[in-house]
């Protein structure tokens, strides 16, 4: 990172005087300070994971299109992506839950006419196809959880019984899942490590994975790693109202997805998670 300096103050326009290590997944991350005043957040990867271009139009695309509390995106190439800093130190604990309960709905509230995107994305670092299509139910089976699957699979992650009793219950998904209204934008990728809160308020929402979808999905993911809980549920159900049997049903269905995406990435006890799920649907 060090090598990049006077290319990081050549863009701020700024002398640096300090840059400080940042946990960040795949690609390195530091925070920036600036002697003139301001910090920036600073990614930088190579090889296959040089693709945070990617990352910084995503980012783009949910200031241009929806209210959600996202870094503002000062440079970005596939190389490297320099964000605005986002202050931020606190818990999401009942205030900020419930405040992110807003925000989300009414990210949910913007639509589409079909499901995915104009352009591909990413989960984990991972590609994330969005080929629109008219039909939520077929979006989810052929670019959610088939391509997953098919991805573990080939990476040696994932056994090949279980790939085969993931796409039996991808043929059966009719009658599991419902076509939704419309379909909502969503950030996708929505972990802790992902929501940044201060002081009882959400700071803003990071590492998207953006597409249009079943709203449902992110409500899913939501819960996987605990991210919200009660608090934030009896606020979004009172602005966006949950359809019957998505907890005790759909939930899982839905996880199958991320769940997928962290056996292609890690392996493991992920492998265990999937399985169950597809035992308990009967498959």
């Amino acid at each position: 990172m060090s090598d990049n300096r006077p290319k990081i103050e050549g863009i701020a326009e700024r002398r640096i005087a300090r840059m400080t290590a940042l946990s960040g997944g795949l690609a390195r991350v530091h925070r920036v300070d600036f002697v003139e005043g301001m910090s920036f957040v600073v990614k930088s990867a190579t090889g296959k994971q040089a693709n945070l271009d990617i990352e910084g139009r995503m980012l783009k695309y949910l200031r241009e299109h929806s209210v959600l509390p996202v870094p503002e995106v000062i440079h970005s190439e596939e190389t490297m992506l320099i964000m605005r800093y986002i202050d931020s130190a606190g818990s999401l604990n009942k205030d900020a839950q419930e405040d992110a309960a807003h925000h989300l709905s009414a990210l949910h509230n913007i639509t589409a006419e079909q499901y995915g995107l104009s352009f591909d994305t990413l989960i984990g670092g991972l590609h994330q196809p969005n080929k629109r299509m008219d039909s939520w139910i077929d979006f989810f089976r052929e670019q959610r959880l088939l391509y997953m699957a098919e991805q573990a699979y080939e990476a040696g992650k994932l056994p090949l019984g279980v790939r085969r009793r993931v796409e039996q219950f991808a043929t059966q998904l009719d009658d599991f899942l419902f076509e939704p209204d419309e379909a909502s934008l969503i950030h996708g990728d929505m972990w802790g490590g992902n929501v940044l809160a201060k002081d009882g308020k959400i700071a803003g929402f990071i590492d998207p994975a953006i597409y249009y979808a079943h709203a449902e999905i992110e409500l899913a993911f939501s819960t996987l790693f605990g991210t919200f809980g009660d608090a934030f549920f009896a606020v979004y159900n009172n602005l966006r109202p949950i359809e019957p049997d998505f907890f005790e049903v759909r939930r899982d269905i839905y996880n199958l997805y991320p769940l997928l995406v962290h056996v292609r990435l890690f392996g493991g006890g992920y492998v265990s998670q999937v399985s169950s799920i597809v035992s308990r649907l009967g498959f």
